[in-house]
């Protein structure tokens, strides 16, 4: 599939080094993605069968991608046009797919055939108030009725969900976006003003602003669900 490239400034052809130079509001569309940025190369190579082919594109400076109703953001990307992976780096990352804002500090992956996006390094979203919060975050997204959307969201280490009222932390959480439930695994503690709670699952209702904290199935004692509990906490905290 051909790439269109555009700049404001001119396309520099270096064919020692193979690469197409775009400066100045540079813009390359191949099928529905669309790359911008300030600075973008270009990268090809010699066909076996003659001809030329673009394998990679590097952009810097303002860099966004666009594809299917999903956008991505940061400072400086990298696309592998032959996978179809694109990797966005920081310091502050951005992913947007439909109601659903992801960042990072530190990148963030797009893969268009596994229809996954991957954020590293502090990444968090903000829904209905509560933030989810891990060092990595992986978005499943799927297509429906033409639109993308993204209905499913992986955290792995330091994961947190904070609310206005309290926080969870655990080692893992699974978050379905549809019914606004995440599920949190591992060492998992639940902390409401001075009351703290700590068990094996915790399941967060971040539509209805609700949370349960569960204990191991088949652990016996060392399984249950333990805490330090607040009277004034537990009527909402500070006797309000």
């Amino acid at each position: 599939m051909p790439v269109e490239v555009s700049a404001d400034n001119g396309i520099e052809w270096r064919q020692d080094e193979q690469v197409f130079l775009a400066t100045g509001n540079a813009v390359a569309v191949r099928g529905d993605v669309r790359i911008e940025s300030d600075t973008l190369r270009a990268h090809y190579r010699q066909e076996k069968g003659g001809g030329t082919q673009i394998w990679r594109m590097d952009a810097e400076g303002r860099v966004s991608i666009t594809s299917a109703g999903q956008k991505a953001v940061g400072a400086l990307g990298v696309y592998d046009v032959e996978n179809a992976v694109f990797v966005l780096s920081g310091p502050d990352v951005r992913y947007t797919s439909g109601d659903t804002l992801i960042r990072a500090d530190r990148q963030i992956e797009f893969w268009q055939r596994r229809q996954i996006a991957v954020a590293r390094g502090n990444a968090r979203t903000v829904r209905n108030n509560q933030t989810l919060a891990a060092d990595v975050m992986t978005a499943h997204f799927r297509t429906v009725s033409g639109k993308t959307e993204v209905y499913r969201i992986e955290a792995f280490d330091n994961v947190y969900i904070i609310t206005p009222d309290e926080s969870v932390s655990s080692e893992r959480a699974v978050y379905d976006v549809t019914s606004g439930i995440a599920v949190l695994t591992g060492g998992v503690k639940l902390t409401r003003g001075k009351t703290q709670l700590s068990g094996c699952r915790a399941e967060v209702n971040v539509n209805a602003g609700s949370s349960r904290l569960l204990s191991c199935e088949g652990a016996g004692a060392q399984g249950r669900v333990r805490g330090l509990l607040t009277p004034d906490d537990a009527r909402g905290g500070g006797g309000r």
